[in-house]
C-alpha cells in the first residue's frame, strides 16, 4: 500500500488528475501546444542526455543480457498481442497489426513517470535502461507490420491475386518514419552527446536537465491528463473487447518483463524499469509508423487504448505494482 500510496500521491500523477479533472469539468484549461511541444523535447533529450552519460560508464558485459532480454520482449510482445487480438477478440488484421504494433513498442512518458518513481522511492537502477527505451522502440513495429504482410500476402495467395501488385506501402518507409520520428532522434541523439560528455562534462547543464527535471514532467502530465480524457469516449465506444486488451496486455506484459529483467541479471530498480516499457504501449512514434503503412486501420482504436486506458493504468496502478512484485521477487 505504501508503493501504491507513494505513485498515487507524487506530483506528476496528481497534475494528470489535474489534467482528467479539468476536461470532465469542461474547464478551458490547456498547456499551450508551443510549450507542449517545448516540453517535451526538453524530457527526451534530458533523458537521452542522462543515459547517454550512464553508458559511457557501463561494460557491455553489463549490458548485453538485458539489451538482449529487451529485443526478446520487442519481438514476442507484438506477436502474442496480434494472435489474441485476432483469435480471441476478432479484430480484422490492420487494426490487430495496428494495436500489437502500438503495445510491442515503449512509450517514453512511462519511462520517464516510472524513472521518477524510484528516484522517489530511493530504488536505484542501472543508467543505461535509456538506451534499452531506445532499443525497444522500434522492433516490435516492424514485426507487427511484416505480421499483417504475411496474412495479407498468404490470403491474396489464396485468392490468386500477385502480392506485388497490391497498393500497399513500402515497409522500409514505415520504418524510416520510426528512426526520423522526434522522441527517436531525441532519446537516441541525447545518448551519443551524453555518452561523449560524460558524467564529467554533463555537470554543467545538470541544473537545468537534473535539478528542473520533475517540474516539467508536471507540466507535461498535466496536459496528457486532459488529452487522455479525451480519449475516454473514444475507448469506451469501442466496446469492451478493446478495453478488455488494454487492461490485460499491460499487466502480461508487465510480468514478462519482470521475469526477463530478473532473468538477465537487472536490478531490482532495472527489472521494475524493464516491466514497465514492456507494459507501456507507444502513442507518438507507433502512430506515425502504422498510419504510413496500414492506413485502413481505425487509428481511434490504438490512441485511445493506449493514451486513455493503458497509460493511466500504468502510472496509477501498474508501477506500483511491479514494483511491489519485483519485491517479492528479488527477496
Amino acid at each position: 500500500m505504501s508503493l501504491a500510496s507513494a505513485a498515487l500521491l507524487s506530483p506528476p500523477v496528481l497534475c494528470f488528475g489535474l489534467g482528467a479533472l479539468a476536461c470532465a469539468l469542461r474547464s478551458n484549461l490547456r498547456v499551450p501546444a508551443p510549450v507542449f511541444e517545448a516540453v517535451s523535447i526538453y524530457l527526451l533529450l534530458a533523458i537521452g542526455l542522462k543515459g547517454g552519460a550512464e553508458l559511457a560508464e557501463t561494460r557491455w558485459a553489463d549490458f548485453a543480457a538485458p539489451a538482449g532480454a529487451a529485443l526478446a520482449l520487442g519481438l514476442f510482445i507484438p506477436l502474442w498481442c496480434f494472435v489474441a487480438l485476432r483469435r480471441l477478440a476478432g479484430f480484422g488484421v490492420a487494426d490487430a497489426a495496428s494495436l500489437a504494433a502500438h503495445y510491442g513498442s515503449v512509450s517514453a512518458v512511462t519511462f520517464i513517470a516510472v524513472v521518477s518513481y524510484l528516484a522517489q522511492a530511493g530504488i536505484p537502477h542501472e543508467g543505461f535502461m535509456t538506451a534499452i527505451l531506445a532499443l525497444m522502440e522500434a522492433p516490435a513495429i516492424v514485426v507487427a507490420l511484416l505480421l499483417a504482410r504475411m496474412v495479407r500476402d498468404r490470403a491474396a495467395d489464396g485468392a490468386g491475386i500477385d502480392a506485388a501488385d497490391s497498393d500497399q506501402p513500402s515497409l522500409s518507409a514505415a520504418l524510416r518514419e520510426v528512426i526520423s520520428s522526434k522522441s527517436f532522434l531525441l532519446l537516441v541523439g541525447g545518448l551519443a552527446i551524453g555518452g561523449v560528455l560524460g558524467k564529467t562534462g554533463m555537470a554543467t547543464v545538470k541544473p537545468f536537465f537534473g535539478d528542473l527535471f520533475l517540474g516539467f514532467l508536471c507540466l507535461f502530465l498535466l496536459e496528457l491528463g486532459i488529452v487522455a480524457a479525451e480519449k475516454a469516449d473514444e475507448a469506451w465506444k469501442a466496446g469492451g473487447r478493446l478495453l478488455a486488451f488494454a487492461i490485460a496486455a499491460p499487466l502480461i506484459n508487465g510480468g514478462l518483463g519482470l521475469l526477463a529483467g530478473a532473468a538477465a541479471g537487472l536490478s531490482e530498480g532495472g527489472a521494475i524499469v524493464l516491466a514497465t516499457l514492456a507494459a507501456s504501449a507507444s502513442y507518438i512514434a507507433a502512430p506515425a509508423a502504422v498510419r504510413l503503412a496500414l492506413p485502413q486501420a481505425n487509428a481511434a482504436y490504438a490512441l485511445a487504448a493506449s493514451l486513455a486506458v493503458t497509460f493511466p493504468l500504468n502510472v496509477v496502478i501498474g508501477i506500483p505494482l511491479y514494483a511491489g512484485l519485483a519485491g517479492l521477487i528479488y527477496r
